[in-house]
């Protein structure tokens, strides 16, 4: 346990009143030896090659040696898409081909992630089709206009009538 608490933090406590030039060095060593101590950690942590997720290169993609599909996407709002393929754990990479006068999307996607793309794509498309709706009704500024404009032209019979009937 004081391994541990030791190997994780760094603790320097010298007392103020037998403070000496001893006491500093000490000091400093078992520092100095700490920090170097996380260097090699960090440096061996470095040499195990990290296998990236999610949105990365095309040359990322194709090191990994899994076979790479692709789909072609002509909507510009890619972010959407990104979004909905990092919920369902895609590995992909996004490359946009700018020789067609609509810029369209190529999305690269492992092999092995085939029916994980195909049902993010599924949410994806349906998202854009719910949108593609809420975007066809009418505001409600809109409409609330228009009855204005149905109220002020309405005739309104404002005289008063006193009638007793016997």
């Amino acid at each position: 346990m004081q391994e541990e608490v030791e190997n994780r933090t760094l603790t320097l406590v010298v007392s103020g009143t037998k403070f000496t030039g001893r006491l500093m060095k000490a000091a400093i060593t078992k520092y100095l030896a700490h920090r170097k101590e996380k260097k090699l950690q960090k440096q061996k942590s470095r040499d195990t090659p990290v296998i990236p997720h999610g949105k990365q290169t095309v040359k990322q993609l194709i090191g990994q040696n899994q076979g790479v599909s692709n789909i072609e996407i002509t909507d510009p709002s890619i972010k959407e898409f990104e979004k909905i393929a990092r919920k369902y754990g895609v590995d992909y990479a996004v490359k946009k081909d700018r020789s067609s006068s609509p810029s369209k999307y190529l999305i690269f996607f492992k092999g092995r992630d085939a029916d994980a793309l195909t049902a993010a794509f599924t949410e994806y498309t349906g998202k854009k089709v719910k949108k593609a709706e809420k975007s066809e009704r009418p505001s409600v500024l809109a409409k609330l206009s228009q009855f204005k404009e149905l109220v002020k032209h309405a005739v309104v019979d404002r005289n008063k009538r006193k009638e007793l009937e016997r």
